[in-house]
């Protein structure tokens, strides 16, 4: 029997819409389960809170040129002040 190398059976999917390829591949069942949902929610909860997390990191450096205090920034974003603090010794360096 000759051997169907990967690169074979992927050109194939270009030619398949995503509902066929999800079919093909049992994905709709997949996606009803209990399991996934629980994934899927605690991975959208942690892709907010990491983007939650950059947006405030990068806010430091543009509230301190602004003046603020460390200790304002801190209670402003909600961080501790240690945070803060390595925040603007990184920008010092």
């Amino acid at each position: 029997m000759p051997r169907v190398s990967n690169r074979g059976r992927c050109q194939k999917l270009p030619q398949k819409s995503c509902e066929e390829i999800e079919a093909m591949l049992g994905l709709s069942e997949l996606k009803n389960t209990k399991v996934y949902q629980e994934a899927f929610t605690e991975g959208k909860q942690q892709g907010l809170e990491e983007g939650k997390q950059k947006t405030q990191l990068e806010a430091i450096p543009k509230m301190i040129q602004l003046g603020l205090s460390l200790e304002a920034i801190a209670q402003v974003l909600d961080l501790p002040v240690e945070v803060v603090e390595q925040v603007a010794q990184q920008l010092q360096k």
